[in-house]
Order: C-alpha cells, then sequence, then structure tokens
C-alpha cells in the first residue's frame, strides 16, 4: 500500500509540474506579443478610451489637435504609455475634464467658506 501512495503520488506530481510548464510556456508568448515600441508599452484606442474616461470621438479631437502624441502602425492608432501619462498630467485635475473650463458653482458647503457663530 506504501508503494502504491507513492507512485500516486509521483504521477500527480508529474503532472502537476508539466501543467506549470505549460502555463509558464503561455505565458512567455503572452508576453512577446505585448505590443511595444522602442522598450515602450503601446496602447491602442480602447486602452486609451477608457483610461482617460473619453469616447472615441474625444480621443480622435485630442489626436487632431497635437495634444496627445500618437503612432501609426499597420493601419491601427497606438499611443506609447508615457504619453497618455503625461497627457493625464498635464490635462486631468482632480475630478475635472480636460474640456471642463467652466468655474465650479459655489454651493456653499465649502467648509473654509463658513463663518464661525
Amino acid at each position: 500500500m506504501n508503494d502504491d501512495l507513492k507512485d500516486w503520488m509521483q504521477i500527480g506530481f508529474e503532472r502537476l509540474i508539466a501543467r506549470l510548464d505549460r502555463i509558464e510556456r503561455h505565458l512567455e508568448k503572452m508576453a512577446i506579443k505585448e505590443k511595444l515600441l522602442e522598450g515602450e508599452r503601446l496602447l491602442d484606442n480602447q486602452d486609451v478610451c477608457q483610461m482617460l474616461n473619453v469616447s472615441k470621438r474625444t480621443l480622435q479631437r485630442y489626436r487632431s489637435s497635437s495634444e496627445l502624441p500618437y503612432q501609426m502602425l499597420y493601419h491601427k492608432t497606438f499611443y506609447k504609455e508615457s504619453d497618455v501619462e503625461a497627457f493625464i498630467k498635464a490635462n486631468f485635475q482632480k475630478g475635472e475634464k480636460p474640456d471642463d473650463n467652466t468655474p465650479e458653482e459655489d454651493t456653499g458647503n465649502d467648509p473654509e467658506n463658513i463663518d464661525d457663530c
């Protein structure tokens, strides 16, 4: 019985190792497929729209006005991750969209404006 258990465990470990090896090879293939340009990660339109929480049309406006640099590869638009991060830092303030140039409405609820009674 002890030999049977030992054999069963050996077979189980070998199957586990084989499965882990397959997962590792799959992950390596996925890493190779990641889009890189000059060693930097590239983002597509969908990625950037989600990051900025904007529509495709708004993203097109940013490209057209040269606010957001982009690369065309095989008729597809890509953005360098560092360019998108720089755009976010330059244009997005906390809770404000880049197109929103209107001043915030004063609700009178600002703690700094409350008079001590």
